[in-house]
């Protein structure tokens, strides 16, 4: 894979843009064979391919205005423009176009496509300041890197026929091409910030993992014979065939992504787990985190996920009002209070024995599971939703879960008093 860098557009093409997509593809892990290449950074090559091509009279300059060419096409049947040669050294140089027959795009996914040739201008390739234009930069750098496919968005497909003339005059023979269908979103229309994340770096910021979004994007207009959703990258590697891909766009849903990340995550080993999670959170991947992760890894879906669910691990969590509104009523309060002293009382604070010592208290009331276990998971937590309840007592350890469900017993013992 060549990567360049098409930058011939100053304006657009800052260190900022550029840097952007070369973290966005250093994240994603997609490795290239040769480059970055700047475009522009070969405009002595451009020149001298354009010298060549005004030499053998493939291309001419010409210093019609847009009013002349718009004032010619009109007079002309609204055909394509052709212009007068002309040795104004300030004049555009314009490639040539055949007056008659089709120039097919041999397209890889959606077979030929003719674009006639009487109604296509001869376009412009370098302005009137000598600066070449983006169509004839491309090709002449696709045939300099022997460039053998080209796969991009068929919002270039118009651009593909102007470049293919292109190589034609300039002697060599074309790559292979390929225009995949562009992303939508669940709408149907074409995917934008509306619909969630928009760019990579949104998508690494919200906590996804490079392996499961290069696993989702392969899929978008594309999948396997017998529909396998879950894929390596080297299986990727080994199974795309750009046959298999559509010609309708395909939809971008990024709870699918969050689905497809969260199996991910589920699968991954632990020590890769607790990992991507310090790198997430910028802390360093100690046992204590491991041990957070550990709980954890059930429950999220995305790296953002995490946090939520192991921070009261590791700071004071803040009581969550609307939780503790709805969870400490109906008893609470006893069932909390003879939890404190089971607790205080428990041989073993490990998942086993935290079972073990809480369920003699279920048994003996009678009641459900959540009466008990959701004013314990509110009082450590600060909110109602965590890992196993066990789990989490027995790693944020004997002596701070007993703290906090003391100070939950007496704030919800003022509550009775109030």
């Amino acid at each position: 894979m060549v990567l360049r860098i098409e930058d011939t557009d100053r304006e657009r093409s800052t260190p900022e843009n550029v840097e952007q997509i070369l973290d966005a593809l250093r994240w994603l892990e997609l490795d290239w064979d040769e480059g970055p290449v700047s475009q522009y950074e070969r405009a002595d090559r451009h020149h001298e391919a354009l010298e060549q091509l005004l030499a053998s009279g493939a291309a001419y300059r010409d210093p019609a205005t847009g009013e002349d060419v718009a004032a010619w096409k009109e007079g002309h049947g609204n055909r394509g423009y052709r212009g007068e040669p002309s040795d104004d050294p300030a004049g555009a140089v314009r490639l040539r176009v055949p007056d008659s027959g089709d120039t097919v795009v041999a397209d890889e996914i959606r077979g030929d496509v003719r674009f006639p040739n009487d109604s296509q201008d001869d376009f412009v390739i370098a302005r009137g300041d000598g600066s070449v234009l983006y169509n004839f930069a491309v090709a002449v750098d696709d045939a300099d890197m022997g460039i053998t496919h080209v796969i991009r968005g068929d919002d270039h497909l118009s651009n593909t026929p102007k470049q293919l003339l292109v190589m034609e005059a300039l002697g060599e023979p074309p790559p292979r091409y390929a225009h995949l269908p562009l992303l939508h979103g669940p709408d149907g229309k074409k995917l934008s910030k509306r619909h969630g994340s928009a760019s990579v770096q949104e998508l690494r910021d919200a906590g996804y993992l490079p392996a499961a979004v290069r696993n989702y994007l392969a899929l978008l207009g594309w999948g396997t014979q017998d529909d396998t959703t879950i894929m390596s990258t080297e299986e990727l590697i080994e199974r795309f065939d750009l046959s298999g891909v559509g010609r309708s766009s395909a939809i971008f849903d990024e709870q699918k992504l969050r689905w497809l990340n969260g199996r991910f995550m589920r699968e991954m080993d632990l020590d890769d787990y607790t990992e991507a999670v310090a790198r997430h959170l910028g802390r360093e991947p100690d046992e204590r985190l491991r041990a957070a992760c550990a709980i954890a890894q059930e429950k999220a879906q995305t790296l953002k996920e995490v946090w939520p669910l192991i921070g009261f691990l590791f700071e004071e969590p803040e009581t969550d009002e609307k939780a503790w509104r709805k969870v400490m009523k109906d008893g609470a309060l006893p069932l909390l209070t003879e939890a404190l002293q089971a607790l205080r009382e428990a041989d073993f604070f490990d998942p086993e024995g935290l079972e073990a010592a809480l369920g003699r208290i279920l048994a003996e009331h009678d009641v459900k599971p959540g009466k008990l276990y959701q004013p314990i998971r509110v009082a450590i937590t600060g909110t109602s939703v965590s890992p196993g309840i066990f789990e989490s007592l027995a790693v944020l350890g004997k002596s701070r879960s007993l703290e906090r469900i003391e100070r939950a017993v007496e704030r919800l013992s003022n509550q009775h008093m109030g």
